[in-house]
């Protein structure tokens, strides 16, 4: 039979750590009993009942059943012969409770009826604790989606990382973790809140990110207050998380260079972010309306001598000097391909032979 003392004693732990109300716990345990004993002395049509009396260490199983003339479904019915003596303290169709807890002690597979039961029971307590964690980080993030925030790395094992958020453990998953990256015990990083919603069987989901490419601009906030005030904007931002990142940026102040603003005194800035992504490059890009020149800038370190735009296709051709055309492309094409996704452009990269002084000369002279 169960100890309920001790049944007692892992409920009051359970519910201390986990958070979950004993009442909870207590019915668990109770349908795990009622599903043991179906199981193993009953059919499934018959309405079990079981009680667990934690002041007085008492439980009670009872069956319910009706009363009858006749019986028709011995599962649900009793008639008033099998009641012998008790029968005059009924009338038909009066529903009564059978006890049958004092069956399943005396009887020879108590022993594994009650493993049943256990088993039962701590399998639907790590179920509810695993829905209860779920729900309370829910609660935690509800109204954070889109934000990026601060957290501790708690512990690392098999490629799952564990951070700790106020005192609760938050995991990344490992599809959205950045290779770069190196999770130690107790180091630091931003993380954005990519995700926090519900599915249809009310399920809650918190998906934590250190690849979207919205985190960038989220710790770009962090250190730069003219995007928090709305003085400068983010229009379009493309990565490779752990290796590149492109924005393009903009501001309606005459008297401000987003650029230079986001980039900082001395570079302090940027870098500031570039650390706190492991050392990602960081190409920031001004949105002033000319969009040869964006293309330009967008295909840095390279440098582009002449840019051909064809708006209705939405197609760039890019003119350069052999000798960026590394730089231009980079490896497997991700700088060219990052460019484009920031300027909207399908861009080509065209080299060019003619000495850089020349091409000058008749850029001025078309200008005249």
């Amino acid at each position: 039979m169960l100890d309920l003392k001790q049944i007692e004693q892992a409920i009051n732990i359970i519910s201390l750590e986990k958070k979950i109300p004993k009442e909870k716990l207590i019915e668990i345990i109770e349908a795990a009993i009622k599903t043991a004993y179906k199981k193993d002395y009953s059919s499934k049509d018959e309405e079990v009942n079981v009680k667990l009396d934690m002041e007085n260490y008492v439980m009670e199983i009872t069956i319910e059943k009706t009363v009858v003339k006749e019986v028709t479904n011995p599962s649900l019915e009793i008639s008033f012969d099998d009641l012998w003596d008790d029968a005059w303290d009924y009338s038909e169709w009066d529903i009564i409770e059978i006890d049958v807890s004092d069956e399943i002690n005396g009887d020879d597979g108590w022993e594994s009826f009650w493993r049943i039961a256990s088993q039962a029971a701590r399998q639907v307590i790590i179920q509810k604790i695993g829905d209860s964690e779920k729900e309370k980080i829910y609660d935690l993030f509800e109204w954070k989606e889109g934000q990026v925030i601060n957290m501790k790395v708690e512990i690392v094992e098999w490629g799952k990382v564990i951070f700790d958020y106020n005192g609760n453990q938050v995991v990344l998953p490992k599809s959205e973790q950045v290779s770069r990256d190196v999770y130690t015990s107790w180091a630091r990083f931003y993380l954005y809140v990519a995700e926090v919603s519900k599915n249809e069987t009310g399920t809650p989901k918190v998906i934590l990110s250190r690849k979207r490419p919205e985190i960038v601009s989220g710790i770009f906030a962090e250190q730069v207050s003219e995007i928090g005030d709305a003085i400068i904007s983010i229009d379009n931002i493309v990565r490779q998380p752990g290796i590149k990142t492109k924005l393009l940026v903009s501001t309606t102040f005459d008297e401000i260079d987003p650029v230079w603003t986001l980039i900082g005194q001395k570079g302090i800035r940027v870098k500031w972010v570039m650390d706190e992504l492991s050392g990602e490059k960081i190409d920031i890009i001004a949105n002033n309306g000319n969009v040869a020149e964006i293309l330009k800038k967008s295909l840095s370190p390279a440098e582009v001598l002449k840019v051909e735009i064809d708006e209705e296709n939405e197609m760039a051709s890019c003119f350069i000097l052999p000798s960026e055309r590394a730089k231009a492309v980079w490896k497997n094409g991700l700088n060219v391909n990052l460019a484009s996704k920031l300027t909207w452009y399908k861009i080509s990269i065209e080299d060019i032979e003619v000495k850089e002084e020349e091409w000058e000369k008749e850029e001025v002279s078309e200008e005249k």
